[in-house]
Parts: C-alpha cells; sequence; structure tokens
C-alpha cells in the first residue's frame, strides 16, 4: 500500500516537478548505488567468476516474472531494447499473401517497422486502426473499432495496453479472446503500462510481452524483458550467442559446440545478457515495483491527480473518459483558448516536465509525486489562456 509519495527513495531536486516516466523513469536511490557497485567489478575482472555470468539474469527474469504473474521465469529473455523484441517476433513469423497484421495509430515506432517490414516481405496487409476523430466516447470506440477489425485473415495483433501518447487503455482480455477465435497471434508492448499496471499473463495469455527497462520499470537504459509464450518455444534467435546454449556454464566445454539451446525463452536473450552494470540495477528496479504492487502504483496515481483532472475538464482541456485511460499516464489536449506555446514557456519557467506528444501533453505521475505537483500542473494551464 503506498499512502504517501515516496520522495525521500528519489534523487529529484526539490525545485523539479517531475511529471515524465513515460519519458523516462528515474532510477532509486538504491538502484544507483547499485549502479555505481556494479561498475567497479571492470576493475577487478579477476574477481568475476563463471557465476555472474548466470546468477543475477535469473534473479532478474524471477522477479518480472513475479511482476507480470508468469509461472516459469523460463519464459523471460533479456533484451536490450523494444525493437529488438519485436524483431525477435517477427522473425518467427511467417505471412501468407491476404493475411493481416494489426497495430493501432500513432503507436510507438519500434513496434511498428518490423510489422511494415514483415508485411511488404510476404505481401500482406498492414492494418492501422486509428483513433477515433471524435471526443465523447473516444477510447470507448476506439476499442471496438480494433475488436471489428480482426477477422479470419488477422495473422497478427501488435499493440500496447496503453497508448504511450495519450493515456488510452485497451481491453486486452476482450481482444485476446478474439484473435484466440480467430488463430490470430497477440503481441504486447507493455513498455507504458508494466510495472505502473497490473498484468497477468497467465490471464491474458499474449503471445509475447515485450517491455523497455527505463520507463516504468525505472531501471537503466539500453536493458529490458520480454515474455514469450509457447508459440514461440522452438523459435530461431536473432543471433547465436554462446550463453544460450545447454550446458554453457562449462566454460571449458564451449568449444564443444552445443546444438540444442537451453529451454524456454532463453536463445531469445540478447548476447552478453549478463550486462554486470545494467542487470543489479533493472533487478532492484523491479523488486522495488512487486514490493509497491502495480495496483497501488494505480491508485495513488488516480488519488493524486483526481483534483487537478476535475480542474482541467472544467477549463474545457479533454481528457479521455475514467474508465478507458490509464491512471498512471494521460493526454490532456488543450483548450480551444489556450495557446501551446504559452503553455510551455509556463512549464519550463516552473520547472515542470511533461511530454508534448502529437496534440497531447502527457502528464505521467509516479509514486515520488504529490496532488501538489498536479496543482503546478494546472497553474500553468490557466496562465496559458489567450484572452
Amino acid at each position: 500500500m503506498i499512502t504517501t509519495a515516496q520522495q525521500d527513495k528519489y534523487s529529484l531536486p526539490k525545485d523539479i516537478t517531475y511529471l515524465n516516466t513515460a519519458y523516462s523513469g528515474p532510477l532509486s536511490k538504491e538502484a544507483e548505488q547499485i549502479g555505481i557497485d556494479a561498475l567497479k567489478i571492470k576493475n577487478t575482472p579477476y574477481l568475476v567468476d563463471g557465476a555472474l555470468f548466470f546468477e543475477p539474469a535469473e534473479k532478474l527474469k524471477q522477479e518480472f516474472a513475479t511482476l507480470i504473474g508468469a509461472k516459469n521465469p523460463q519464459k523471460i529473455a533479456i533484451i536490450p531494447a523494444v525493437s529488438y523484441g519485436i524483431a525477435t517476433v517477427a522473425n518467427n513469423i511467417c505471412l501468407q499473401e491476404g493475411d493481416e497484421v494489426i497495430v493501432v495509430g500513432e503507436q510507438f515506432p519500434s513496434n511498428y517497422y518490423s510489422w511494415k517490414r514483415l508485411t511488404t516481405k510476404y505481401n500482406a496487409k498492414l492494418t492501422v486502426v486509428a483513433a477515433p476523430n471524435m471526443e465523447q466516447g473516444r477510447a470507448e470506440q476506439w476499442n471496438q473499432d480494433i475488436l471489428a477489425a480482426i477477422n479470419a485473415n488477422t495473422a497478427v495483433i501488435s499493440m500496447p495496453n496503453v497508448h504511450w501518447a495519450d493515456g488510452a487503455i485497451f481491453d486486452l482480455m476482450a481482444i485476446r479472446a478474439k484473435t484466440k477465435a480467430n488463430n490470430a497471434l497477440m503481441i504486447i508492448d507493455g513498455t507504458q503500462s508494466v510495472g505502473a499496471l497490473p498484468i497477468n499473463v497467465e490471464e491474458l495469455k499474449p503471445d509475447a510481452l515485450i517491455c523497455a527497462g527505463y520507463k516504468w520499470l525505472m531501471g537503466p537504459y539500453a536493458l529490458g524483458v520480454a515474455y514469450y509464450g509457447p508459440h514461440f518455444n522452438n523459435g530461431i534467435p536473432l543471433e547465436e550467442n554462446w550463453i544460450s546454449r545447454k550446458n554453457s556454464e562449462d566454460f571449458a566445454g564451449l568449444v564443444d559446440y552445443e546444438d540444442e539451446y537451453k529451454p524456454g525463452a532463453y536463445r531469445y536473450s540478447v548476447g552478453e545478457m549478463s550486462n554486470f552494470n545494467l542487470v543489479p540495477m533493472l533487478t532492484k528496479t523491479i523488486e522495488q515495483l512487486n514490493e509497491y504492487g502495480p495496483e497501488h502504483i494505480q491508485n495513488y496515481c488516480e488519488k493524486i491527480t483526481a483534483e487537478a483532472i476535475s480542474d482541467l475538464r472544467e477549463m474545457h482541456c479533454f481528457i479521455e473518459e475514467d474508465n478507458f485511460r490509464a491512471k498512471h499516464l494521460f493526454g490532456v489536449k488543450l483548450a480551444d483558448n489556450m495557446d501551446m506555446e504559452k503553455l510551455q514557456a509556463e512549464l519550463k519557467q516552473h520547472k515542470i516536465h511533461v511530454s508534448v506528444r502529437g496534440q497531447y501533453i502527457r502528464v505521467s505521475p509516479n509514486v515520488f509525486n504529490t496532488a501538489e505537483d498536479l496543482e503546478k500542473l494546472v497553474q500553468c494551464f490557466r496562465l496559458a489562456v489567450s484572452f
């Protein structure tokens, strides 16, 4: 349970209002120190034994498995980026001419380009389900449009749980039910949701769930994690590294080349997955998220944003309806009488950090924020009104 801001666990300056975890999550003080200590290992390479290549990585997999409700940590791979994880999936899919791959409109590019390449390769169709051009009932209609797009020709749907630009939330359970009915794969980019929004892969049963580590997992840049379901049990990895093979712990026997991979998703982990600097940091941040509980992070963010959202709506700003948006990430579309340049100037002057994504100001609070932080944001919107 989180009842008060966890500001003491982070090193954010007191004069900075950081409402931008969707851009990059700050490291906790503990994770920062772990990173510093881990960096020093390079100064003593003679102390690095074989276990360090394997045991920390296994701990990271276990923590992530716990976070997403996966029973078997062998289904987890360590990846450098979402693009790597999505490319791994696409590398193991063959399409027929006329097949369709569905993505949502204005999706993050890392979950688009691989599908563009794949559909072009097989002369298949890439279907983009755009957001409806409306405000009232927008996300609800968007979900209905996605469901309507899934049909017998659908081979894959690849989408987020929460839209990265505006916080619209998608009904993954309903979408998964329809993909199963049409024998289609479901691939989830969890970068903007996992860690702050509960998900259970044993219930949802996606074919893959890919996450960058530096946003809501609150970890370092250039390291992520991915869950690969049974469909990918016998797939081909993007690269052939030594550590993914059976008996790789036996350093003396590495030249006795092994055709067999380690079980589960091990084959999909990036080379040098043991990253002695980043793995301990990400492990610590996910461990902290497991202690908080993503459901409690949602509840806390909802509590500290409620009044600000009400105030912004009274000022005629558009924010997605409460039942169809995430509580840790939401977009604010300016009222007609507000000036974007003036707003950005006010935000800069008051040292408030958010993101501009399309026509939305994206606000993404976390456990280190307070309701007062959101009130400062609202005041900037008030000052952006052009008379």
